[in-house]
């Protein structure tokens, strides 16, 4: 048995047949702090943020692509692939992804969490090689491709030939920091302290990247500052993307580092195909415009942005055997583990 694994920052998703997710839920768990017994996770662990009592924290043990709790990802990983793997009789392989420049600690760490519950074989695949693979762009030829994987807590841009990566850069300033943000800005310029998931709610809804045609609002609920008491405001669309703005321009100077790093040949390529943006927060409004006028590069969104990835893991899994035999290659499509 093969399972596809994106263990992402905001959201994990499992997938074992080729049209659909197995599971996809929030990386969240929530557990007892005096005995650290697991009370919920997933979509049951999120609507607990910010409504738990003090014996009980909830929390997203990965942070910015890697993992921050090692404990807490390990029984996440463990409770995610035993609704999988019905049977223990054989011992599945798991393709899971990766950031581009995390250190091989932090590699060894994810596959220790996977190698807990007990599977036969981890490989492991960057997050824009497998989101290459999901949104069916060829990158086994010798051909350029540049993709954007655009995450909750780290941004992947890379340019892709023959199985291989020639320009990376990634940022951990993204959809997790633009609620961080959104958070500040209305507690300064409205004297209202909100929480992670109403800041979430509130850019899903009406944040933007360029002024919009239409104004929309969002009524925010939380607890007035100085006094104390629950208050709710209306924040317009213009008034986020004045809180996100600094992020958004961060995100697309990375995008234009890559291209100038690109070498001319790849380049050409590139610019007849264009750039292609996956993960959720490819999906803000404006972005995808914003990023094709300041580039002049033509900018494709995926059909399905944020499950290109776990799509592209399993889609490498018809590629294991050829990365066992490959190991020790000096350019691999996946790294065995």
């Amino acid at each position: 048995m093969d399972i596809a694994l994106d263990l992402g920052t905001a959201n994990s998703r499992v997938r074992i047949h080729d049209s659909e997710n197995a599971i996809d839920e929030p990386s969240v768990i929530a557990y007892n702090k005096e005995d650290f017994e697991i009370l919920a996770y997933g979509i049951d662990a999120y609507r607990m943020l910010g409504r738990t009592s003090s014996k009980i924290d909830v929390v997203f043990p990965l942070e910015g692509g890697v993992i921050a709790q090692s404990g807490l990802v390990e029984e996440l990983v463990n409770i995610f692939l035993c609704e999988v793997c019905t049977s223990r009789v054989v011992m599945p392989r798991v393709v899971a992804c990766i950031p581009g420049d995390i250190t091989e600690v932090e590699k060894r760490a994810v596959v220790g969490a996977i190698s807990s519950f007990g599977v036969r074989r981890v490989l492991l695949i960057e997050s824009t090689k497998a989101a290459a693979f999901g949104t069916g762009l060829d990158i086994m030829s010798p051909h350029g491709v540049m993709v954007a994987d655009l995450g909750a807590g780290t941004v992947d841009i890379a340019v892709m030939t023959l199985g291989g990566i020639s320009v990376t850069k990634t940022i951990k300033t993204a959809g997790n920091a633009m609620d961080d943000e959104i958070i500040k800005y209305i507690r300064r310029a409205h004297g209202l302290i909100i929480g992670k998931a109403m800041a979430k709610q509130c850019k899903e809804e009406i944040a933007c990247v360029i002024r919009p045609e239409k104004e929309l609002t969002f009524r925010v609920k939380g607890r007035d500052a100085v006094r104390g008491l629950p208050r709710a405001i209306e924040v317009t669309s213009t008034e986020i993307m004045r809180a996100i703005a600094d992020i958004g321009v961060n995100i697309i100077s990375a995008v234009m580092d890559v291209i100038e790093d690109t070498p001319p040949e790849l380049l050409a390529d590139i610019h007849s195909d264009g750039i292609m943006l996956t993960g959720g927060l490819s999906q803000l409004k404006g972005f995808r415009e914003l990023l094709e006028k300041e580039t002049g590069i033509k900018v494709r969104v995926a059909d399905h942005p944020a499950d290109s990835v776990v799509a592209g893991c399993f889609k490498a899994t018809k590629y294991i055997e050829e990365a066992e035999e490959q190991r020790a290659s000096l350019n691999p499509l996946m790294t065995v583990y």
